[in-house]
């Protein structure tokens, strides 16, 4: 299938691409892997496609007071590979092994994966997880608060997603990423981000319309004696919706055997 016709636009710098931006049905381009099918689906008809991968400057994972700051136009692959990545938020690390297949990690950027909101995507529920703050052209966004529903953020028409910042770790944080998927590259019917430092995290993926922390189950945690506890409470705080790769009820049960595993493992990485 073709898309659309459309107007194409690749700006040299922030500035331009904010106004260009201003255009009826503008959208940004950036690693193309989620806007590109729907295009060829028709499922969007832009009428200006802003290229922003030529503008310098929002590839770069650095140091951020002992975190990472992370420019939007890195690759998927660049943050898989990356040993401060893997130094500091090993989570990260593993949850980026998982994301579809090489030529999309290639090619995907996190900030494009981030704005598209897939609910079932790794990189939202590991910005959530991780308390990422994210860096606009106009403000900075917790994760927690840049979801307003599925396929949806807060996000400005005019406004464009520069870095994502991630605070550091407490020395000694246990971590855990457990994902379940048909095949290989597939998105996952559900997946568990878990956290246990200075407090306890667990994020799902794929079982709401966007990824949460699971407060009512992180309360009931203290040590490794309460992971069954956890574990049912998380499926029971979780909305998922059935569809043919599989049911609410079965997505529940998911959500409730990662959690587990998650935990278990997180545990035994604390130091």
């Amino acid at each position: 299938m073709k898309p659309p016709a459309f107007e194409y636009l690749a700006p040299r710098t922030l500035e331009q691409a904010v106004a260009a931006l201003g255009a009826e049905d503008a959208k940004i381009l950036a690693g193309g892997q989620s806007l590109v099918p729907m295009l060829n689906f028709r499922l969007l008809a832009p009428s200006l496609l802003v290229d922003i991968t030529r503008i310098p400057g929002l590839d770069n994972v650095d140091d951020w007071d002992g975190g990472l700051r992370i420019g939007a136009l890195t690759r998927h692959h660049a943050l898989e590979t990356s040993p401060l990545v893997r130094d500091r938020f090993p989570v990260l690390h593993a949850a980026m092994a998982e994301v579809a297949h090489l030529a999309i990690r290639n090619r995907g950027t996190i900030g494009g994966s981030l704005c598209h909101g897939d609910p079932a995507a790794e990189l939202p529920g590991m910005a959530v997880l991780l308390d990422a703050q994210l860096q606009t052209t106009q403000r900075t966004i917790p994760a927690a608060e840049f979801y307003d529903g599925t396929l949806s953020t807060v996000l400005g028409a005019d406004e464009i997603l520069t870095d994502i910042m991630l605070p550091a770790l407490p020395p000694g944080t246990g971590w855990g990423f457990e994902e379940f998927a048909r095949r290989s590259g597939d998105f996952a019917l559900a997946a568990v981000g878990v956290l246990i430092g200075g407090e306890v995290r667990i994020v799902a993926i794929g079982a709401n319309e966007k990824p949460i922390r699971l407060l009512n189950a992180e309360a009931l945690f203290n040590d490794a004696s309460d992971i069954d506890a956890v574990a049912e409470a998380a499926g029971k705080e979780v909305s998922p919706e059935g569809d043919l790769h599989g049911s609410a009820e079965y997505r529940r049960h998911l959500v409730k055997v990662l959690t587990r595993r998650a935990l278990r493992a997180a545990w035994e990485r604390t130091s």
